[in-house]
């Protein structure tokens, strides 16, 4: 598989398993959706590792700093979106640990979902702003 072929699957996946977190986390308290929900986190993060991997795979073939304002808008809001996922998934554990807080835990997780697509969103806009390097050689 080629560089992008392989962060598009990754980038997919991660996107379904967060959704897969969202939805099983709204009604978390059915047990076997509780199971579901920690499973799906865990998931969704393996998945999120694989597509920052992929994606500074990707970033070698094209000249990103050529893409402009994006470029630095872009890396500040991966890196965001990055700490953002370890919000929910600290305050989940604090509930699993008896300590409450179940609506900031939902506020956390939709905010940290809301970072990733928008840093999908600037990622995307970089890529088409940006030049590949096998071209510029060429």
């Amino acid at each position: 598989m080629t560089p992008l072929t392989t962060f598009a699957l990754a980038f997919v996946l991660t996107l379904a398993a967060l959704v897969v977190t969202l939805v099983t986390g709204l009604r978390w308290r059915v047990k076997r959706r509780r199971a579901v929900h920690i499973g799906s986190v865990a998931v969704a993060l393996g998945c999120f590792g694989w597509t920052i991997a992929a994606a500074y795979r990707v970033g070698t073939l094209y000249d990103l700093p050529a893409a402009g304002w994006i470029y630095p808008v872009h890396m500040f809001l991966a890196r965001v979106a990055t700490l953002c996922l370890l919000l929910p998934t600290i305050s989940g554990i604090a509930i699993l640990l008896g300590d409450g807080g179940h609506a900031r835990h939902r506020k956390l997780a939709f905010f940290a979902f809301g970072m990733v697509v928008l840093a999908a969103v600037t990622g995307a806009w970089m890529l088409s702003a940006a030049p590949r390097i096998d071209v510029l050689a060429g």
